[in-house]
């Protein structure tokens, strides 16, 4: 995804923002239910996970930390939750989970 700019104590802080395998095979699977559910709705819910990454692009601090560096942001709409992690300049999207599921299976995900 491009980089964005986040202001920072004063400074401009360039920010890359990258989804692991996991983060989008999630994502697919998310979008393939909507679907099911109702067509056009997979693509509304692509739709506020864009926005929900374009949030933390722009200020990926906001967010608190919510397990060892690990950051959560709601997704409007929808009951999804985006967790990442930041490393340097980078924002790393580990996964994208339904709020009911069980965070034990995050695995090896941080």
């Amino acid at each position: 995804m491009d980089c964005s700019e986040s202001q920072n104590s004063g400074q401009i802080v360039t920010y890359s923002l990258t989804l692991r395998r996991e983060a989008e095979l999630d994502l697919g699977e998310q979008f393939e239910y909507y679907e099911e559910i109702r067509e056009g709705l997979g693509h509304d819910f692509l739709l506020c996970v864009e926005e929900a990454l374009d949030k933390i692009a722009r200020n990926p601090l906001i967010y608190k930390d919510v397990y060892k560096g690990l950051r959560r942001i709601p997704i409007r709409r929808f009951p999804h939750r985006i967790f990442y992690m930041l490393n340097s300049n980078k924002i790393i999207v580990t996964a994208v989970f339904h709020v009911r599921k069980d965070p034990n299976s995050w695995g090896g995900r941080t």
